[in-house]
């Protein structure tokens, strides 16, 4: 496998978004935003249809379309009201129908391969690609480690981050920028269909087994590097799409997390049936005072 020059592009980038796009992810899924990427991703497919359209480079029109949408949702969510939702589902759905559009009505000769964006084509990394996700990468590491405290406070409370001085916005407004790079950074990997996978289903798995931030973020890149390397092979001798596979074994090691983390539990309840024996009606009103009160 490695004798292939594009195997070896496909590697590092593998690596690179693995280790990416979990830091990212343990933010969002903290603050309840676990599908941001998702909404980012249909943003960027309108970049990647300019892109594709005008003959200029994709990566960088997607981007700048990601990192605009980024800063809308984040002002629009700090709004905090309903009208806002509705703002942010025509932002989406907006940017994947605008961006069919853009392609159907692009110019004769125009390259429409949209599968390699959709759902990934890692394989195709050029050169040019790695040297572009190299220095997202670093960029991104540097906010979501570099900044970790902050915006771990920020995510856990904002009322108190504003409370300690924290420039909540700003640093809101960072990470939104920051989340639609890697959303940019993934999509070779596994497509803008598939990105909010790598991003959230690695901090599920942190949250299964981890017992502090640190560790958490920790088990984070380590399921997300793993499994990005491990789909990636695993691709190349089953002759499947990369994204598909990478994504696949993500939720392997995320089911076998959560089913080892089951069987402790109903191993105690055979041991010990009484445990989860329900109280009497009498009884468990005088406990938690909940239901008609004991004779």
């Amino acid at each position: 496998m490695l004798s292939y020059g594009f195997m070896q592009l496909a590697l590092v980038a593998a690596v690179l978004v693995g280790l990416t796009a979990p830091t990212v992810g343990v933010y969002l899924v903290q603050r309840r935003l676990s599908l941001i990427g998702d909404g980012l991703g249909h943003v960027a497919f309108l970049g990647v249809a300019v892109g594709l359209a005008t003959r200029s480079s994709p990566v960088v029109t997607a981007l700048v379309a990601a990192v605009a949408g980024a800063l809308v949702v984040e002002l629009l969510r700090n709004r905090r009201s309903a009208s806002a939702d509705v703002a942010l589902a025509v932002l989406f759905y907006g940017g994947i129908a605008g961006g069919v559009v853009v392609v159907a009505r692009a110019p004769a000769g125009t390259p429409a391969n949209l599968d390699s964006y959709l759902f990934g084509a890692l394989t195709t990394t050029t050169p040019g690609d790695l040297v572009v996700f190299a220095a997202m990468a670093v960029g991104v590491l540097a906010v979501t480690i570099g900044l970790g405290r902050q915006l771990f406070t920020i995510a856990v409370d904002e009322e108190y981050a504003a409370a300690s001085g924290l420039p909540v916005l700003r640093l809101n407004l960072l990470l939104a920028v920051v989340t639609a790079g890697t959303v940019v950074l993934s999509m070779r990997v596994l497509g803008l269909l598939l990105i909010s996978g790598l991003m959230v289903l690695p901090a599920g798995c942190a949250q299964l087994v981890a017992t502090s931030f640190r560790s958490s973020l920790a088990v984070a890149v380590l399921v997300g590097v793993s499994a990005s390397v491990g789909g990636t092979v695993l691709s190349f001798y089953a002759d499947t799409p990369s994204g598909a596979t990478v994504l696949l074994v993500t939720i392997a090691v995320f089911g076998l997390l959560a089913l080892g983390r089951l069987l402790p539990t109903a191993a105690r309840r055979d041991r010990h049936p009484d445990i989860a024996a329900p109280l009497p009606d009498p009884l468990r009103a005088a406990v938690t005072g909940v239901g008609p009160p004991p004779p």
